[in-house]
């Protein structure tokens, strides 16, 4: 909530408490206080009273943009507020529970920007009804799941890039199994001959595999594009010429406005990598890319320290950087090219075998780091924390499988980064005594931790979770899945009322996914009035779901807000949710 919202909102109460709602002027109330409201704060404040009901539903009609990314509406909810919103230019929905015809009706003339996310029911005509009903749209993003062919889908790309001349920023992702290439490489036969009428400034796009064919493609039609982003998922080990090369790298070259590029092969389906692209490769491209803020590269197998030193050497404006899936990245290039001034914002480092505590040195007096990534890194240990504690800016740590123990827990709840999201995933070497030492020592950590996951960790059981529910009193969101000694007991501590006396936040995500000592009688706890600020809660693979489907609606009746998944997707559905044909809530 920003303070503007924040201070109206307390400006409400005030007014409220003295009695004084009835005289404010109804224009006074609307215009100037409840209209600089955010959605979620507004329809907290109308349950206050019947005055304030009223007027936040004229409020809604100044509303110029919604954000209802963080939960999933259901049609109901849909249909019952989208009409009071009559000059909506900027919209942002999680699609999970909504198909073609809810989506359609949001659409109009009036949307500039619109973000349509999840989208686990919806079929890719969605793109031609939005190149139809929004031909002032300048900014789509959009992820979809493969539930149609690619020919069909190719048309209903075409149809949007008509309509909408006016698009400056394009992100669409399939999740699925698809080959969706064939489709995407038809960008370039509906773009204008003459690239500088159309304005396309930011392309984003999952498929099945990246190739030069499509590089060429973007490179030739797109040469003023300020960020591109593409990942593939091939099935299979792509086989030349159906494979990106250092030709394909090159021909990026000729983008010189480019500020933004991320080439990453998943190893979602299978471990694949680049296998066709070396140093020679970012050497040629780097000739005309020196700009670059932000670079995401991953799955390449035959670059070396030497490729990747001349990125952070040549791009002075870098922010961003992060490397998956890389087989020859060691310390000794992150040290030479770091040194001691490291001036990134964000530093991912996911799955790099050859990667140690020892480069950490090297950056722990970073005035600049917010994000640090090691997940995946098996030889980071505890000499990482020492040196990570150090980092004054740093708000998110991922140490996910690191070799990290309680003791390196101690030197982080001594330090002064301000952390906020932390993820131990897969640590295996944690107890519940690292938790407690964790958030019981003298550092920040205790009041800005808001979202932790510590899945996967044998070491934690209800001692950890009761130490988390008394100490980490910001904390929002917690997974705790693959957790097998958790036990209801953890459930009741988690919702216990010493830790809302205590100014604890209220839970809006929870993860209980494979936590096999929960028995079906944690449904009691998990239903109305618990957890009431509860959004997303998974329960795939539990007990809880033992009693079926009415017992599991019966959790969410009353909560449209809430999502309940079963499958097993990891927090938020951020991914898994292509596999939802439907959704309890």
């Amino acid at each position: 909530m920003n303070s503007s919202s924040s201070s109206s909102r307390k400006t409400i109460r005030r007014i409220e408490s003295n009695g004084h709602m009835d005289s404010l002027p109804s224009s006074l109330l609307i215009h100037d206080i409840l209209s600089t409201l955010d959605f979620e704060t507004l329809c907290s404040v109308s349950c206050v009273s019947k005055p304030l009901r009223l007027a936040a539903s004229q409020a809604l009609s100044l509303f110029s943009s919604l954000d209802l990314s963080a939960f999933s509406p259901d049609a109901h909810l849909i249909t019952q507020i989208f009409p009071r919103f009559t000059n909506l230019k900027t919209i942002a929905l999680n699609c999970l529970r909504l198909d073609d015809i809810y989506v359609t009706n949001i659409l109009g003339a009036h949307v500039e920007e619109l973000k349509l996310l999840k989208c686990s029911s919806l079929s890719s005509h969605v793109l031609a009804s939005i190149g139809t009903c929004c031909p002032n749209l300048r900014m789509l993003v959009l992820e979809l799941a493969d539930t149609d062919h690619p020919k069909i889908f190719s048309r209903n790309l075409a149809q949007l890039l008509r309509g909408c001349s006016h698009l400056e920023s394009l992100s669409i992702k399939i999740r699925g199994v698809q080959d969706y290439a064939d489709s995407f490489r038809s960008i370039e036969l509906h773009l204008p001959q003459d690239s500088s009428v159309f304005n396309l400034q930011s392309l984003s796009l999952v498929l099945d595999v990246i190739s030069d064919e499509l590089i060429f493609a973007i490179a030739n039609s797109l040469p003023f594009l300020l960020e591109l982003d593409l990942e593939d998922r091939p099935m299979s080990q792509p086989r030349l010429p159906h494979d990106l090369t250092n030709n394909g790298l090159q021909s990026l070259s000729s983008c010189r406005r480019l500020i933004s590029l991320s080439l990453i092969r998943s190893h979602r389906n299978r471990p694949v990598y680049f296998k066709n692209i070396n140093d020679m490769g970012f050497f040629l491209l780097l000739e005309g890319c020196k700009n670059l803020e932000s670079v995401r590269v991953g799955g390449l197998s035959i670059v070396s320290d030497a490729g990747f030193g001349s990125i952070l050497q040549s791009c002075l404006n870098l922010k961003k950087f992060e490397v998956r899936n890389a087989l020859q990245l060691s310390d000794l290039a992150l040290a030479e090219s770091l040194g001691g001034s490291c001036s990134l914002v964000e530093l991912k480092l996911v799955s790099c075998s050859l990667l140690t505590s020892a480069f950490i040195e090297d950056i722990n007096s970073s005035s600049t780091l917010e994000v640090l990534d090691l997940s995946g890194c098996r030889s980071v240990a505890d000499a990482c924390l020492s040196s990570v504690s150090f980092i004054n800016t740093l708000n998110t740590l991922d140490l996910s499988g690191a070799d990290v123990t309680d003791s390196g827990l101690a030197f982080l709840s001594k330090g002064n980064s301000p952390i906020a999201r932390l993820c131990l995933r897969g640590c295996k070497r944690v107890t519940n005594e690292g938790i407690s030492l964790l958030l019981n020592g003298r550092g920040q950590i205790r009041k800005t931790l808001s979202t932790l996951n510590i899945g996967g960790i044998r070491g934690i059981s209800d001692e950890g979770i009761q130490t988390i529910s008394t100490a980490a009193l910001a904390l929002s969101e917690l997974s705790i899945r693959y957790c097998h000694s958790v036990t209801d007991a953890s459930i009741e501590e988690l919702v216990s009322e010493s830790r809302y006396q205590n100014d604890g936040k209220l839970l809006r995500k929870l993860d209980l996914c494979h936590c096999i000592g929960l028995s079906a009688h944690s449904l009691e706890t998990l239903k109305s009035p618990y957890f009431r600020a509860l959004q997303w809660l998974g329960v795939g693979s539990t007990r809880l779901t033992e009693k079926g489907d009415a017992a599991l609606a019966e959790i969410c009746r009353g909560r449209p807000c809430l999502t309940l998944c079963q499958e097993g997707c990891e927090v938020g559905c951020d991914d898994g949710w292509q596999f939802h044909r439907s959704t309890r809530g």
